[in-house]
């Protein structure tokens, strides 16, 4: 972790990526009517007088648009953009190149800041190609990256970090090469590449300074939630359980450090209860919110895998207690899993049995090998009649 706070030192939130949150919650139907929220929200939009955001929101929450807050907003959009504008004209005939790269940039700033996002993304590539530095033209890459996640516009976020990690190899510098795994870190997270996420997010735990999209705890919150459920139990072990800069932090996050605990240390009932909770947080996130289900799924499926590893054959009573919960929901998940293919066993409901069969994988690969080898004989039988021809 690092030792001081550094979030004095990171880049501007700009997008602010807490807006992004607040009118996700708002779409929630249980978040639909609460005033603190909207309050939280209106006031921020006066605040940097975010006209085109606050039509963007109307229109996505079904608000009534308050015409008089909107005109004032636009009139001051308008005299702050003309502003920027005879800036931008006074630096291209009086100043040097780095002068006109800053007022492009600052313009840049300020139609993202309001919300105007097709203008900014114009005025961002207008200022890329003013500007020669490959640090400066990688924070460009970054601001994009952050408007992408703003608005989870994916086209915009995938094609820069593509130009991102272009400009890293041509020599970006050790600051910016972490924070590119970062940014990727949370792009992966919101399309469900958990193993790329826990990846990036475990290499630079110790190194963390992206505060302009969250704050330390939550990053490690994010860590903890992809590695369950992307490293094997030995990894998890020695990359988290044991990991000193994570375990640093949960001591701040008790309900993160129990969820992580109880499935390590095999409390299915408490991991359970903890889980149950880790869906209500998931759920209410508007980068995981898509895939909320998915996980909660796999992680049952984790802990059911990790019980019936321990045994050749438990007793149908015995599962349920583990996990807190009745014989006949027990037996219907295992049902469901097994029949998926997700979970190797069999159960024997009359004799309230649970049997696991592990797979043989010598068998597997012997099988897959065979099927493999059959089609390469077919592609070459092909091919000489083709060549012969």
């Amino acid at each position: 972790m690092p030792t001081e706070n550094l979030e004095e030192q990171g880049l501007e939130k700009n997008p602010n990526l807490e807006l992004a949150q607040t009118k996700f919650l708002l779409t929630l139907a249980e978040h639909k009517q609460d005033a603190a929220l909207k309050s939280k929200l209106l006031d921020a939009i006066k605040a940097d007088n975010m006209a085109p955001w606050y039509e963007h929101i109307c229109t996505e929450l079904n608000w009534s648009v308050d015409k008089d807050m909107l005109t004032r907003m636009r009139e001051q959009n308008r005299i702050a953009v003309e502003q920027l504008d005879a800036a931008i004209e006074d630096a291209e005939k009086n100043l040097g190149e780095m002068e006109v790269r800053e007022a492009n940039l600052k313009k840049s700033e300020y139609l993202c800041r309001i919300g105007d996002k097709a203008a900014a993304e114009t005025a961002f590539r207008k200022t890329y190609e003013k500007t020669v530095s490959l640090g400066h033209r990688l924070d460009i890459v970054f601001h994009l990256i952050r408007l992408g996640l703003f608005y989870l516009d994916h086209d915009l976020i995938t094609r820069n970090i593509d130009k991102a990690k272009y400009l890293i190899e041509e020599g970006g510098d050790w600051d910016r090469r972490n924070r590119l795994k970062v940014y990727q870190g949370i792009y992966s997270v919101a399309v469900r590449d958990f193993k790329a996420a826990a990846t990036f997010f475990l290499d630079t735990v110790s190194t963390f300074t992206s505060y302009e999209l969250m704050d330390y705890p939550t990053f490690v919150r994010y860590t903890v939630y992809v590695s369950m459920i992307a490293l094997p139990r030995n990894e998890l072990r020695e990359k988290v359980v044991k990991g000193s800069e994570i375990q640093e932090v949960l001591h701040g996050l008790p309900d993160v450090k129990q969820f992580l605990f109880s499935l390590f240390n095999c409390q299915y009932e408490q991991f359970y209860v903890h889980l149950a909770r880790v869906e209500k947080q998931l759920r209410s996130d508007y980068l995981v919110h898509p895939h909320y289900r998915y996980y909660v799924r796999e992680m049952r499926i984790l802990g059911y895998t990790q019980l019936l590893e321990s045994y050749r054959s438990l007793t149908l009573q015995y599962m349920a207690e583990s996990f807190g919960v009745t014989v006949d929901y027990i037996d219907q998940e295992l049902a469901r899993f097994i029949a998926a293919g997700r979970l190797h066993a069999k159960v024997d409901r009359v004799g309230g049995i649970v049997e696991t069969n592990r797979p043989d994988n010598k068998n597997w690969q012997y099988q897959a090998t065979i099927k493999q080898g059959d089609l390469l004989l077919n592609r070459i039988q092909k091919l000489s009649r083709v060549i012969n021809i």
